[in-house]
């Protein structure tokens, strides 16, 4: 009882790291733009400029990432859109990869069982059917006001004529490069004649131009339909891999309302299944919502003990309970109810780590039942935050004959095994088992922070299952802590998803007397490299006018706010 006395008091008492000043927020009156490059910023910008609303330049600034971000920003990928409209209303947009009709639940194990190593990252049979094209098309058509050609225009132009490489954009490429040499058509492109590129030189791609131009003529079906899509399956076929021309003709977006909970008098609209990224971020809140996390220092000993407790617990119900909608029927009432967040609070320890292994679905409270993000908004309050991915950083690290664009190894989101960890380390139950025509659960978390009916926040992050915590730090840091949108995307960073048991620390994430006090109370952690790439922005009003304030993730070398 002494020895539990005495950790109450350390994490009460003990006081967060002071961090570095971030600089301040890029400031705007119009409209904004933020992304993880800065080409795709000013795409954005330009389309607002002409007169283009929020999702006509969300659509310029998606397809300019394709061409200026190839880690991640792609036509050869999928994601989710959560748009605010300026009457009140809101919408989500699904256009996540899904399996081809082939795929079967134990593709990726070998004849003892056993899961392949790599088997669903490398390679055309890691590819699952993707949907940006289509989820652009979708946007645009439904609720832009410009024309397929303009919003194109940008991305083309940047394919065409090329595009000057950034530290930041070296920085990304070099991840790969011994990858990338193995494979002729990327290192046609991401290798300059064999050797990795340099700070400011130039990058072209004509075929990239060439398949956009088709896109930008043709309309979807270009993609799903024809002779861009004829391609990629050659290439599959040839090389293993088991998409068919009637995955791609069978593709369709789907559209759902968003999912959405309260926070200290803010309602939160993110992502539904089948992403988890909203309902990990809103069970947390619900469980955080009950404690003065507003009245605590950010990083304090006792704010990261309840955070990473309710991060524990929201990950057992993310793995073992969530799943395509098509497929499953998802518990959400049930996860995101009052009284099942009271049930996890009750089993918080006020003072101790609980192990992970305790922490299992099917026991109380939990009984049974690489990718990038920006954020767009315009003069008339429409607000829209997208995610999309193409999964491990590079995809599948393949590009289909002379298409130019990079595929997804999007299939590495299913679980493979029942216990095996995929590349983000999630250990993830049969409702996300591989399907024909299912989509993998994802983590992406394309969120939308609504107060007296006007959007304060437009925020999300690219980093696998970290994305959910991402935002959800970024997002507490502006709400409970009052930090300005750079700040709060700046802030070190802290991650827990129930298996492993650790938790993971950028630098500077913890003082040492709060690491101290945590590892007392049982807490292990794990130093990391910095994570994610934040793209947010925070509207306030400042002497009555609305402003625009803008935060690019200082980790996102490349990128940038650009408004007007």
């Amino acid at each position: 009882m002494r020895r539990a006395l005495s950790l109450a008091s350390a994490l009460l008492l003990v006081s967060t790291q002071v961090q570095a000043a971030s600089p301040p927020p890029v400031e705007a009156s119009n409209g904004m733009a933020v992304s993880s490059q800065h080409y795709a910023s000013e795409a954005g910008v330009a389309i607002l400029k002409e007169g283009g609303n929020a999702i006509d330049a969300a659509v310029a600034v998606g397809y300019a990432l394709a061409v200026t971000h190839p880690c991640c920003g792609n036509i050869g990928g999928g994601g989710f859109a959560t748009v605010h409209f300026a009457g009140g209303k809101e919408t989500f947009v699904d256009f996540r990869e899904k399996a081809p009709g082939a795929a079967t639940q134990n593709m990726y194990l070998d004849a003892k069982g056993n899961v392949v190593p790599r088997l669903s990252l490398d390679g055309y049979k890691a590819v699952g059917v993707p949907g940006s094209v289509m989820g652009f098309e979708t946007l645009l058509k439904k609720y832009g006001t410009m024309t397929r050609a303009q919003v194109m225009a940008p991305a083309i132009k940047l394919a065409e004529e090329g595009f000057v490489l950034a530290p930041g954009d070296v920085a990304l490429l070099s991840e790969r490069n011994k990858d990338f040499a193995k494979q002729p058509e990327v290192s046609a492109i991401w290798l300059n004649h064999g050797k990795p590129w340099k700070v400011g030189e130039t990058v072209v791609q004509k075929n990239l131009a060439a398949t956009l131009k088709e896109i930008q003529a043709k309309g979807p079906d270009a993609f799903y339909k024809g002779d861009i899509a004829a391609r990629v399956v050659a290439a599959s076929k040839a090389h293993g891999g088991i998409l068919t021309m009637k995955d791609f003709a069978d593709y369709a977006v789907a559209e759902t309302p968003p999912l959405t909970c309260s926070y200290r008098g803010y309602t939160i609209v993110s992502s539904p299944p089948p992403s988890s990224g909203g309902t990990v971020i809103c069970e947390i809140m619900n469980i955080l919502s009950a404690y003065p996390m507003d009245k605590m220092d950010a990083h304090s000993a006792k704010s990261v003990h309840l955070m990473v407790e309710a991060m524990r617990h929201a990950y057992v119900d993310r793995n073992f309970k969530l799943g395509d909608p098509d497929f499953i029927k998802n518990p959400i009432a049930m996860i995101l109810s009052a009284s099942h967040a009271a049930a996890i609070r009750a089993k918080i320890d006020p003072v101790r780590a609980t192990p992970s292994a305790q922490v299992q679905p099917g026991v109380a409270p939990h009984e049974g039942t690489n990718t990038t993000h920006y954020s767009v908004v315009d003069k008339a309050g429409n607000a829209v935050g997208i995610t999309y991915t193409i999964n491990e950083s590079f995809g599948a690290n393949i590009i289909a004959g002379d298409t130019g664009f990079i595929l997804n190894d999007e299939m590495d989101d299913f679980t493979s095994k029942v216990g095996s960890p995929n590349v983000f380390g999630l250990v993830q139950g049969t409702n996300n088992a591989i399907a024909p025509g299912k989509r993998p659960l994802s983590s992406m978390s394309p969120t939308i922070v609504i107060k007296d009916g006007k959007v304060v926040i437009v925020v999300g992050s690219p980093d696998g299952a970290r994305i959910p915590t991402i935002t959800l730090e970024s997002i507490l840091n502006v709400i409970d802590h009052h930090m300005d949108v750079q700040s709060a995307i700046d802030t070190p960073r802290l991650h827990m998803q129930w298996m492993p048991d650790t938790v993971y620390l950028e630098k500077g994430a913890l003082a040492p007397d709060v690491r101290k006090a945590l590892e007392a109370a049982g807490y292990n952690f794990t130093d990391d490299v910095p994570w994610g790439a934040a793209e947010g922005l925070v509207i306030a009003d400042k002497a009555g006018k609305r402003m625009l304030y803008g935060g690019n993730d200082r980790r996102s070398g490349a990128g940038s706010a650009a408004g007007y």
